[in-house]
């Protein structure tokens, strides 16, 4: 089961990008991040047509995670659990039938944060919170789970090419990588440095100041695998040559191959 996050940055605006890798890689499950549309407005049928289910969590101009999966999907869940006046369309969840076995899948887009501090570093870290308690969830039911997407956290220095302009962001400051660590640290494995402990590997680059092109990069999307599903994991990769394409996102795909 080869599984791929990835921050698109608006549906609209990346919609050909999007077809020509689904069509070259065809990942069997893709778990999508800000897609800026509204669930009405997605283009679901254009993705049906190319043989994926499609599953949306949206909302207007901004945010916004989808599920497209070549392989059956049960038990969709949408929004995270634990405050019911968050509005932001961030979460959203489902179990993968893989040829072998059922994986739960998790879809995330994490708020930034910046301005810090204030309200919205204050509303990150209490996002946060609420997610160290449905991976502890997902922990108690024992089964492969992973928690992939665009986590808006620098996990450690070696993690960005100029840590020290990292400094005092929301996605690097202390608090941000302890409540991050907290999280990993219930048991669950960050595929990505499971398999490749070098610096140097990134997953976004800011279309400002020709960060792609002087490789300034920062490393933020991961995924996050319950024992059950790190028992499973074969690979980890960053398809980082897609920031090169034509009209790419700010980020690039990050793969997880499960034997699943």
């Amino acid at each position: 089961m080869r599984i791929a996050t990835f921050n698109i940055n608006g549906i609209k605006a990346r919609i050909g990008a999007l077809t020509d890798w689904l069509n070259d890689q065809k990942p069997d499950v893709a778990l999508l991040q800000e897609i800026k549309s509204i669930d009405e407005n997605f283009p679901r049928e254009h993705f049906e047509d190319m043989g994926y289910s499609v599953e949306t969590h949206g909302q207007k101009s901004f945010n916004g995670v989808a599920i497209l999966s070549r392989l059956p999907l049960e038990d969709i869940r949408r929004g995270l659990p634990g405050d019911d006046s968050d509005e932001q369309a961030r979460w959203i969840e489902a179990t993968v039938i893989g040829d072998k076995k059922p994986v739960r899948v998790c879809g995330l887009y994490l708020p930034n944060g910046n301005p810090n501090p204030g309200p919205k570093y204050d509303y990150k870290l209490a996002w946060m919170a609420r997610l160290k308690t449905r991976a502890q969830a997902l922990l108690k039911a024992e089964e492969p789970a992973i928690m992939c997407g665009d986590y808006n956290v620098i996990p450690q220095d070696e993690d960005a090419a100029n840590p020290q302009v990292w400094q005092t962001d929301a996605l690097a400051r202390p608090e941000t990588r302890a409540a991050y660590r907290e999280i990993l640290n219930l048991g669950f494995t960050e595929a990505f440095r499971a398999r490749t402990q070098a610096p140097g590997h990134y997953s976004f680059w800011d279309y400002q100041a020709g960060a792609w092109n002087r490789n300034d990069g920062i490393r933020i999307d991961h995924h996050l695998l319950t024992p059950q599903a790190a028992d499973l994991l074969n690979e980890c990769w960053i398809e980082s040559a897609v920031r090169g394409r034509e009209k790419p996102s700010d980020h690039v795909p990050v793969w997880i191959d499960l034997d699943a």
